[in-house]
């Protein structure tokens, strides 16, 4: 029986290890696409809803977290919703905690299913939940805006809702609205109301 020397065996573990390498190195996930939802939202009545800013503004223009705010407002009825205004204002009585509105790591839902958020993210999360008593975060993860290959725009959304207790997430999609041109106001109003309608889908009209 031939033996191997030790040589051969480092020089066959090596290209082990770059095989392996080179396989979990297929590139970054593409971005999650409209219509993509990872669960199925709660029935969110009767819940402390912490609702954050947007947190990726590429290109869309407007007050992205009013028309959010309205379009939630007027059809999530018996959800306590704490928009990021009232957000604010809890953590401007606050100074010395150390908890920010914006620029919060969200990173990880550009690529792949989370099914669970740990630090920092989680504890973010939670030291603002101190100051309002919110039960469940909806953070919009970003707003997109796409040319069209028929020359038009339209807007994508992506948001997740996380129970800040446990730091589970409980859902995570992407709302895709109507193409228009970009002075049209139903570009961004569309993919608002499509995300609305999700989150919310056991209200009617």
């Amino acid at each position: 029986m031939s033996r191997t020397s030790p040589i051969a065996r480092r020089r066959r573990r090596l290209a082990t290890l770059l095989i392996a390498g080179v396989a979990g190195c297929g590139g970054k996930a593409p971005p999650p696409a409209p219509g993509t939802s990872q669960g199925v939202p709660p029935d969110l009545r009767g819940s402390r809803v912490m609702v954050l800013p947007v947190q990726d503004n590429q290109g869309v223009p407007g007050d992205l977290d009013a028309e959010i705010a309205f379009a939630l407002g007027g059809r999530g009825k018996g959800v306590e919703w704490i928009f990021p205004a009232q957000l604010q204002r809890a953590l401007d009585r606050s100074p010395g905690l150390d908890a920010e509105l914006h620029g919060l790591p969200v990173g990880m839902f550009e690529g792949g299913e989370v099914h669970r958020i740990g630090d920092p993210l989680y504890g973010d999360l939670r030291r603002l939940s101190a100051v309002v008593d919110g039960e469940v975060a909806l953070i919009p993860v970003s707003a997109v805006l796409h040319p069209t290959p028929e020359g038009s725009l339209e807007v994508e959304l992506s948001a997740t809702l996380v129970h800040v207790r446990t730091g589970q997430v409980l859902w995570f999609g992407v709302a895709g609205g109507d193409a228009g041109t970009a002075d049209d106001p139903r570009v961004l109003a569309s993919a608002v109301d499509r995300l609305a309608r999700t989150l919310l889908w056991y209200a009617s009209g």
